[in-house]
């Protein structure tokens, strides 16, 4: 065995082999630690007002909406027009079983990922053959058929929705840990969207990861090393859709019901827009994506109509003037500074 085999010095003790290959790993530990807690901190830095508590409480959920989105469009390559279906999904699935059944917040989500992971299965089959644009129309199809049957269902509130989602309660070392209010509530968005993230960047590093992205670069390619292309479709597709269907277990917590609107165009709009706005396969993307657009809404709003005009309007720009996003703007404002000073 030879030096570069061990990847240090021969002589060097096993301590200080260990210390330098994960020095670098503990830093980054540290690093994420410390970003979190200060995102737990910012509401407070800022004031600690109910309304910023619910905007960073929004920015949570509005983010974890988004990821599912993100894992679709980056690494599949294609655009689901659907997701609004997983979203509602997951909210109506909580306002059934906590309203009518009496469960509490976990068991709720265990249902919510049930049904959820369930229709994405049947719309991912239903879906297999397809691709890019009549992909996006078949689920785009499928999210107007779930409207339709929410707004005409009486179990499920009609076009009233469902009304009386009980306060969050979560068993605590101390009794039991109840979020009346966004202050409180915010401690439980924070945790879960910590999680998604988590989860996120393991699928980026993950065999599934990488052959859902080597389909979308060239799927004959994928084809002839032996991924199973349609397969990995359907898996990567059925991961997205609890994602997006906790950020609706949640939203229906803080809303204290759930009614139609939930599969509006303006959520999707939201989705579309939180993952382009700042550039696709960015781990903190969506999560930046969903702070701009949640602040300006929740901060600065110009009024109902007109922030979905600010929605609509940033997507296009975004679209059009930078489809690489914030990052791609920020990468060519580098190589031109870099290329000045040659």
């Amino acid at each position: 065995m030879t030096t570069a085999d061990l990847g240090t010095p021969v002589d060097a003790p096993p301590s200080a082999a260990g210390n330098r290959r994960g020095l670098p790993g503990a830093a980054r530990a540290l690093g994420w630690l410390v970003l979190v807690v200060l995102a737990y901190l910012l509401p407070t830095l800022l004031g600690g007002s109910d309304r910023i508590f619910a905007t960073v409480v929004l920015i949570a959920i509005f983010a974890m909406m988004s990821y599912g989105v993100d894992i679709v469009l980056s690494y599949l390559g294609e655009v689901s027009l659907g997701h609004t279906l997983f979203w509602a999904a997951g909210a109506y699935t909580t306002a059934l079983v906590t309203v009518n059944a009496g469960w509490s917040p976990l068991p709720a989500l265990l249902a919510s990922v049930a049904v959820t992971t369930v229709l994405a299965l049947l719309l991912g089959l239903a879906t297999l053959r397809t691709r890019e644009f009549v992909f996006s129309l078949v689920t785009y199809a499928a999210a107007i058929i779930g409207l339709t049957v929410v707004q005409n269902t009486g179990a499920l509130g009609g076009s009233d929705g469902i009304v009386g989602v009980p306060v969050f309660e979560l068993p605590a070392v101390d009794g039991t840990y109840v979020a009346r209010t966004n202050a409180e509530l915010w401690p439980i968005a924070l945790v879960f969207l910590v999680l998604v993230v988590l989860l996120v960047a393991r699928f980026r590093r993950s065999r599934l990861g990488t052959t859902a992205l080597m389909a979308q670069m060239n799927g004959d390619l994928a084809t002839a090393m032996g991924v199973d292309v349609r397969r990995t479709r359907v898996l990567v597709f059925v991961l997205s859709a609890p994602v997006t269907a906790l950020a609706g277990w949640l939203y229906a917590y803080q809303r204290s019901y759930v009614s139609p609107d939930l599969l509006s165009p303006t959520f999707l709009l939201f989705m579309l827009t939180a993952v382009i706005l700042p550039g696709r396969r960015l781990l903190l993307g969506p999560l930046v994506g969903a702070a701009l657009l949640t602040s300006q809404q929740q901060l600065a709003s110009l009024g109902g109509d007109a922030d979905k005009i600010v929605l609509g309007g940033v997507l296009a720009a975004a679209l059009l003037l930078s489809p690489d996003g914030l990052i791609g703007i920020w990468r060519a404002a580098v190589q031109r500074v870099r290329g000045n000073r040659r």
